[in-house]
């Protein structure tokens, strides 16, 4: 796939240290497609049912058998020929012999004559002669011989063979993320096993001198990594397998010596911090002579952006890579890398915006989006022209609308990493609008 008009630029720039111009800031949705572009889809592999719960189907799954394989009942009480029965009443009620008894599993088909009736239990095959089913509470409940209160309607209370599905239906299609009632789905069209694509290993890790582990006494200038914490709740929330490693200092070489170990054993990085213009901003100056990509989006927060893929020889020989940076051919086969802003708030919505979608198209998730409602604002805020805003709201039902506001006093500042644990969505602003007030709708991304 060719590299968007710009993104060399963006690339050479890096190098030296600063971001690309903004008029050639990519739009949040342009940058979102470029990395699905890129990525790939881990190859199938076939697993038992228990160990498939979160996984995507590689392959559509039909039923082995008609479901259910036979007519049965759909209550306990007893099988009966209709044309005995026209006659009963709850003040005279039909006395017929009980000649079975058959519980759910039996394989017993003992037909069932001119007066007579069998007890069945639910999910009992029905046996051959009877036409309907009578709940208990329609009767007596006598066991030799039973009294029948009430005419049954044709057929009543008896599951068909195949109304559920038909033997070579196809219950469940590829791409579908598979929870606890598609697996019983799969179950039950007997399939043991599921041909799945498996869950993205992604390494989290965070970078800053300043960053301690949460509780441990901080001096002055330092603060607790949540980042590393945040994200790697994420990538467990969207399917992911995680290897949380947590913060490193800003140093060239501890970063390296990180990055090495993971080839060949994750599929995906994600990093935070360390991807913007600064002087300690060691993932550019580790990544971007390896091909990372790194430049602007058109949004707020997260506006500087990283995305590559690392070389499988690893970090240590810069410049190893050769075409177009970023580009599908620009590095072997290493991890796919995310390089997301520092700040907190920027951090998350960079995952919401980029990494979710990205871990769920690797999985081979058929629905890579998140839920998406109408908000009614309740509290006006201010929103940068030219950027695509992601504010943190409080969503409230109230009647037919749901009202949003923002989740804290700061709004969107990328730094309010507690006020974000107040958010259920995230309210985006387009491009256009400077301002957001009382009564106008937005589209709002749900994200717990």
């Amino acid at each position: 796939m060719a590299v968007p008009e710009g993104a060399a630029g963006n690339h050479d720039h890096a190098r030296r240290g600063g971001h690309a111009d903004a008029a050639s800031a990519r739009p949040v949705a342009e940058h979102l497609d470029w990395i699905l572009g890129r990525l790939p889809i881990l190859e199938p592999v076939r697993v038992p049912l228990e160990h498939a719960l979160g996984l995507a189907l590689a392959e559509n799954v039909t039923s082995a058998t008609d479901t259910p394989p036979f007519d049965n009942s759909a209550m306990d009480g007893y099988a009966v020929r209709r044309a005995d029965l026209l006659a009963a009443t709850a003040g005279s009620p039909v006395v017929l012999p009980v000649v079975a008894d058959l519980a759910a599993g039996t394989a017993q088909n003992p037909r069932i004559d001119a007066g007579e009736v069998a007890r069945i239990m639910t999910g009992a095959p029905i046996p051959d002669g009877a036409d309907a089913v009578v709940p208990i509470e329609d009767t007596d409940r006598g066991t030799d011989r039973v009294g029948i209160l009430r005419v049954p309607e044709p057929a009543a209370h008896i599951r068909r063979a195949g109304a559920d599905a038909a033997a070579g239906d196809t219950v469940l299609r590829a791409g579908t993320t598979l929870w606890p009632t598609r697996i019983a789905a799969a179950a039950s069209a007997g399939r043991a096993e599921l041909l799945v694509h498996p869950a993205p290993r992604v390494a989290v890790i965070s970078t800053g001198d300043e960053l301690i582990v949460p509780g441990t006494p901080a001096r002055r200038g330092q603060i607790p990594d949540s980042n590393s914490y945040l994200l790697a709740a994420a990538v467990a929330q969207a399917g992911g397998v995680v290897h949380r490693i947590g913060a490193v200092p800003d140093d060239e070489e501890s970063l390296r010596t990180v990055l090495d170990p993971l080839i060949g054993t994750v599929d995906a990085i994600i990093l935070s911090g360390g991807v913007s213009v600064g002087a300690y901003d060691v993932v550019k100056a580790v990544l971007a002579p390896l091909g990372v990509w790194f430049g602007p989006v058109r949004m707020q927060p997260g506006k500087p952006q990283g995305f590559g893929r690392l070389p499988a020889t690893g970090t240590g020989r810069s410049g190893s890579t050769t075409g177009n940076p970023g580009s599908a051919g620009s590095a072997a086969p290493g991890p796919i890398v995310f390089a997301l802003p520092g700040n907190p708030v920027s951090a998350f919505v960079s995952f919401e915006a980029f990494v979710r979608p990205a871990l769920l198209f690797m999985g081979g998730h058929g629905t890579i989006t998140r839920p998406t409602i109408t908000g009614t604002v309740a509290r006006g805020w201010s929103s940068p022209s030219g950027r695509q805003q992601y504010m943190p709201v409080v969503c409230e039902r109230r009647g037919e609308e749901t009202l949003v506001w923002p989740a804290t006093s700061g709004g969107s500042g990328s730094h309010l990493v507690a006020g974000l644990g107040q958010a259920e969505g995230l309210a985006v602003v387009p491009e256009d609008s400077d301002t957001v007030a009382e009564g106008d709708l937005l589209p709002v991304m749900l994200v717990i």
